[in-house]
């Protein structure tokens, strides 16, 4: 078989702002790849199908010297994050050809490696009703945000007020459900109107726009709350502290408003903290997944069954995946972001 292309999304230049397409990262489709004979040593040949765009991507494109949770990107080399595989060859006998995986892979149609050296690689079930894609958004990481961290740190009663920003995204619809399917009254926030229905289809029981209506205003009214679940930090934040219980749980998953640079919000109302004894809470959803085993049996059959619902905002092509990008650090998705490498 004649060498065949495969096409990278390149890590380019450091952002100062939002990552732009053909500046910051590019789509170079300059490397073939032979896919009968490119050595394996010991390793496997993956065909990417589906890759996951999350807006944490954007805290690894980054200057090395500045500290963060996960590496930072190397300038000149394709960017990675979860995704979902079919194994094309294979000398490792755990994983046989035409069996689907998923995994953290590099973003490139062809990818060999060793096992090992993906991490979270697990088998993909098929023959059930969760499609492929799904095991990059509610079944992948994005869900396992949710479920891990609602689980160790919501302690929810019956009852209970939860306020959820970017409720329509992934994490944030999943989180509306594990709540309501816990007996709170939730409150939700997203950035447009078509978000806003959205939330209310998964359940929530006061939804808005925050572009349209304050914060403060609608948690005034409505609160006070419990459990704040945290995506967006700056005045979300600190309309949430000053509009909570005694005791409340502050689970702080994100704060996607200090990604892209701009102006700082600053905060005002940070001595609730120790007034109302909040407890607050900052985690990594790969800190916690090991010890909920049952994400990807149980809460995996939830999903399937449709009792856990989702949507997904798909972006065909990697060389359209710098645009994804982009657009979820704008806000511009309407569900979970992902990018078709290749037909599934």
């Amino acid at each position: 078989m004649a060498p065949t292309k495969n096409g990278r999304l390149l890590y380019n230049a450091i952002p100062d702002g939002y990552p732009q397409p053909g500046k910051h990262v590019i789509y170079d489709d300059s490397e073939t790849i032979d896919l009968d004979n490119v050595p394996l040593n010991g390793g496997i040949l993956f065909k990417i199908l589906v890759l996951s765009i999350d807006p944490y991507l954007r805290n690894r494109m980054r200057d090395p010297s500045v500290r963060g949770f996960m590496p930072p990107f190397v300038v000149g080399t394709p960017l990675q994050n979860g995704g979902v595989a079919q194994v094309v060859r294979s000398e490792d006998p755990t994983y046989a050809a035409g069996t689907y995986v998923s995994g953290s892979f590099l973003f490139q149609e062809y990818v060999v490696a060793n096992a090992s050296d993906v991490s979270g690689l697990r088998p993909v079930q098929t023959k059930g009703k969760l499609t492929l894609s799904a095991h990059t958004g509610v079944a992948g990481m994005p869900g396992a945000t949710a479920y891990t961290g609602w689980k160790e740190y919501a302690k929810p009663k019956a009852g209970e007020v939860v306020f959820v920003t970017a409720g329509a995204g992934c994490v944030g619809a999943t989180v509306i459900q594990l709540a309501k399917a816990d007996g709170l009254k939730v409150i939700g926030s997203a950035g447009s109107d078509d978000k806003v229905e959205y939330m209310k289809s998964v359940g929530a029981d006061v939804v808005f726009n925050y572009k349209k209506t304050k914060v403060a205003d609608v948690l005034q009214k409505e609160g006070p709350i419990d459990i704040y679940w945290d995506n967006v930090g700056g005045d979300s934040l600190d309309a949430a502290l000053v509009n909570c219980n005694k005791h409340a749980r502050f689970i702080e998953c994100g704060m996607i408003s200090v990604y892209n640079g701009g102006e700082t919000y600053q905060m005002k109302n940070l001595n609730y903290i120790y007034q109302f004894e909040i407890q607050l809470h900052g985690f990594i959803v790969l800190t916690l997944v090991p010890k909920y085993p049952e994400f990807f049996t149980e809460f995996a059959d939830r999903v399937a069954s449709g009792e856990i619902k989702y949507n997904e905002d798909v972006t065909i092509g990697l060389e359209n995946g710098g645009a994804a990008l982009e657009a979820i650090q704008r806000g511009k998705n309407t569900g979970k972001s992902l990018i078709a490498v290749a037909d599934y």
